[in-house]
């Protein structure tokens, strides 16, 4: 096992009816709260109702319009807002678009050195020393945005679609509340466990690195995703599913399995690519791109299929080589029993020039080994994505 730090401030407040106590957690001296939302969902299903009610002694002032894979130009709307009405707490109630979207905002309302998209892409995160504080309260269990300092922005003018992240990144609060899970649609539940279901392969599908509780913890939460997904997405308003489910997606990328291992996140950033070019969901993206990748480093990643086939899909029939392509074939099925198409042309007829666009902007960032190796070059990549198509 690696050497390692672990350092996670963030408060979980996790249960049934705690969005009612979201005001204790904010600090007194907070007098001016801005409420960041996505599209309006939270006021049909009463969200909205009850965090504006345990705040009912603060100046909450409303920014909604958040979209799923927030936009940098909006997010600078907000920034407008939060200045002009000396924001000093930030509340984002939302899933992981919601989410990552504050995190930006909360470093680039006192960012003054340069135009705020320098943040993200001269990697400034990790360096900037001022932030509005924040919490959260979580509508869409998925990316584990809730519990981690990371985060995604896209700017619509350049189709760009990047991470960025920082130590004053992380939520000061975040409250999970299993009911909120009852009102999400079914494309948003099977994106969620598709999601977090990725997350932990990125952390755990790399090379064997002598740290067996990791790889439990990891082996866990596959485990358990596979148990409740057709359970959670024919029942979400079954709160013990629902909060399983949404325990499995902040645990799957909350900081904790990654921990003393190496790590991949090689299928997030060619993923990323295709949602900024084709809209397609993210979650989606990573089912496209990951058995792929799997097959592309395959020599790479064997000895991890093998052992993750025979914990978490029982495959132990065969020979090694056999062993580790089921899984992968495995992998795939699962994500196809939940309706997940896995094929870049699923989703578009316009991909003649993906393979180009994404490898040209990899040369470009200088993004030319990516991987737990560092050895997925231009060139695998360019073969990963031209398998996906």
């Amino acid at each position: 096992m690696k050497n390692f730090e672990l350092w996670n401030p963030t408060r979980l407040v996790f249960g049934e009816n705690r969005i009612e106590e979201v005001n204790k957690h904010i600090p007194a001296d907070a007098k001016n709260i801005l409420l960041v939302y996505g599209g309006g969902s939270i006021k049909k299903n009463g969200i909205y109702d009850d965090v504006k009610k345990s705040l009912a002694d603060k100046n909450v002032v409303d920014f909604s319009g958040i979209e799923p894979n927030p936009r940098y130009e909006t997010i600078m709307k907000a920034r407008e807002v939060a200045i002009q009405e000396n924001i000093d707490f930030i509340l984002a109630v939302g899933g992981g678009s919601v989410i990552d979207a504050t995190k930006f905002l909360c470093v680039a309302i006192p960012f003054t050195e340069s135009d705020p998209w320098d943040i993200i892409k001269k990697g400034l995160g990790k360096k900037v020393k001022e932030a509005i504080p924040f919490g959260t309260v979580l509508t869409l269990p998925a990316t584990g945005s809730e519990m981690n300092s990371g985060s995604v922005v896209t700017r619509e003018e350049t189709k760009e679609k990047l991470p960025f992240g920082g130590p004053l990144c992380f939520p000061k609060f975040s409250v999970l509340d299993p009911r909120v899970v009852a009102s999400l649609p079914e494309r948003q539940l099977v994106n969620g466990i598709t999601d977090a279901f990725t997350h932990v392969l990125e952390q755990y599908l790399t090379y064997p690195a002598q740290a067996p509780l990791q790889d439990r913890f990891a082996e866990g939460i596959l485990q358990t995703l596979v148990e409740i997904a057709p359970q959670v997405i024919a029942n979400p308003g079954d709160s013990t599913l629902a909060g399983n489910f949404m325990w499995c997606c902040t645990m799957a990328l909350n900081g904790l399995i990654q921990q003393g291992v190496p790590t991949d996140w090689a299928t997030h950033m060619i993923g990323h690519e295709l949602t900024a070019l084709y809209e397609i969901d993210h979650a989606r993206t990573l089912a496209i791109i990951g058995p792929n990748l799997y097959r592309v480093m395959f020599n790479n990643k064997k000895d991890k299929l093998v052992q993750y086939g025979e914990r978490v899909w029982g495959i132990t029939e065969g020979s090694e080589e056999e062993r580790a392509q089921a899984t992968i074939e495995r992998t795939v099925e699962f994500f196809h029993s939940m309706g997940i198409k896995t094929k870049i042309s699923d989703y578009t007829d316009n991909h003649s020039e993906v393979v180009k666009t994404i490898t040209s902007r990899f040369e470009e960032r200088k993004w030319v080994g990516l991987g737990e190796r560092g050895d997925i070059t231009l060139e695998k990549v360019q073969e990963i994505v031209e398998m996906s198509i």
